[in-house]
């Protein structure tokens, strides 16, 4: 998370060399979200991760999250000054890798979960007030997205190495970015928290599985941080 924000401090110190926030600055795209509908696209990585709650006290399954990719486009409706309605389809794709300490056997311990999210985000954006090139802003909505590799039409489970997981989730988000105008289009870093309202686990259909039969509910958390051109 230190190298994130480090990431969009470097972005507005970068910036602030090319004269964009001068004492006196150059307005860039001045009439730019007078539009009443613009068009954009982003692209960006992402971490995500498990929540578990279980159905009796027992040691924890161990998550460890890989470095996921973004990419997506954005569809904005101005409502007024300040706030914008969001729809921003794309596609993410994350894995995580499941170490249950309780089984013994290397290969059964160890669940890797690849999946591809075809993601559909409807938000809102509260923008500040314009200040030169730059334009602070907080964006939080809802979202639904379609697991690719979820596994939930076929019949095996994790007697046969198969982690099934529902097809549908839906999501809530919430982030903050930086609008920030230059000559020909504009550039908007943003991190984003993004965190499942609804349990994703398919259960085995053993009632007694190590790997399912503890677990009360399985939800997707994670973050995003996107690079976003208009």
């Amino acid at each position: 998370m230190k190298k994130l924000f480090l990431l969009l401090l470097i972005s507005n110190w970068a910036t602030a060399q090319f004269g964009i926030f001068g004492k006196d600055p150059l307005i860039n795209k001045e009439n730019f979200d007078k539009q009443r509908v613009h068009w954009g696209y982003y692209l960006g990585m992402n971490s995500a991760d498990f929540k578990f709650d279980y159905l009796e006290p027992t040691q924890d399954i161990e998550v460890s999250s890989g470095l996921g990719f973004n990419v997506g486009l954005i569809g904005n409706l101005r409502l007024t000054d300040h706030i914008d309605f969001r729809f921003e389809p794309g596609l993410f794709i994350t894995q995580r890798n499941l170490t249950y300490p309780l089984i013994e056997d290397s290969v059964d311990r160890l669940r890797e979960v690849k999946s591809t999210y075809i993601h559909l985000p409807f938000l809102l954006k509260f923008s500040a007030q314009r200040t030169g090139n730059i334009k602070p802003y907080l964006i939080g909505g809802l979202s639904t997205s379609l697991n690719l590799g979820s596994n939930s039409d076929i019949q095996e489970d994790n007697e046969n190495g198969r982690f099934r997981m529902t097809k549908w989730t839906s999501f809530y988000e919430i982030g903050f970015g930086i609008d920030i105008y230059f000559e020909y289009f504009k550039f908007s870093p943003s991190i984003r928290g993004v965190f499942s309202t609804k349990d994703e686990l398919i259960r085995d259909n053993d009632p007694n599985s190590p790997w399912t039969g503890n677990i009360g509910s399985m939800q997707t958390r994670g973050f995003f941080i996107n690079f976003a051109f208009h």
